[in-house]
C-alpha cells in the first residue's frame, strides 16, 4: 500500500503537463506506475488516486442503485469528475483543461500527500486550506484523534 507525505512545489509546463516527483514515483504500487486516476476535488483542487485506491472508490460508487434520483446524481457527478492518465517514459502526465479550471492551476502547484491519494493545488490557494492557528491545529487532533 502506498503511504504518501509532505509537500511538493512543482510547475506545470506551457501543455499542461506536470511531473510527478520521483519520492511519489518511487512509493506507487506497481499497478500505478504507468496509469493514475485524477479526479476533481470537492475543494478547488485534484486528487490523484493509485489504481488499487482508487477501484475501493469504484466499488462503491458503482454499487449506488441507478434507480435512487440522489444517488444517481452523486454517481453522475462523481464518474464525471474522473480521468485515467497515463505516465511518460518522464514520469509526466497531462492534466485536461477542465480540471486545470476546476482546480485553478496555474504554472506553481503544490503536491500534497494524503496518506493513501495525493492532492494537487495552486501553490496561491493552497495556503486557505490549511489550518494557520496551532491551536485549532491540536484541537481538531484531539477531537478527531483522541481515543
Amino acid at each position: 500500500m502506498a503511504f504518501f507525505t509532505s509537500e511538493f512545489e512543482c510547475k506545470l509546463d506551457a501543455k499542461g503537463r506536470l511531473v510527478l516527483p520521483s519520492k511519489l514515483k518511487s512509493i506507487l504500487p506497481e499497478a500505478s506506475i504507468r496509469h493514475l486516476v485524477i479526479r476533481k476535488g470537492f475543494e478547488p483542487n485534484l486528487i490523484i488516486y493509485p489504481l488499487n485506491e482508487y477501484k475501493k472508490i469504484h466499488t462503491k460508487i458503482s454499487s449506488l442503485n441507478e434507480f435512487n434520483s440522489e444517488q444517481r446524481k452523486l454517481k453522475r457527478n462523481f464518474f464525471s469528475s474522473i480521468i485515467q492518465v497515463e505516465l511518460d517514459n518522464n514520469g509526466r502526465f497531462l492534466i485536461p483543461k477542465n480540471m486545470l479550471l476546476h482546480a485553478q492551476l496555474e504554472k506553481e502547484i503544490i503536491l500534497c500527500g494524503m496518506g493513501n491519494i495525493i492532492e494537487i493545488w495552486n501553490k496561491k490557494i493552497y495556503k486557505n486550506y490549511l489550518i494557520s492557528d496551532l491551536e485549532s491545529y491540536a484541537e481538531l487532533a484531539q477531537k478527531y484523534l483522541d481515543d
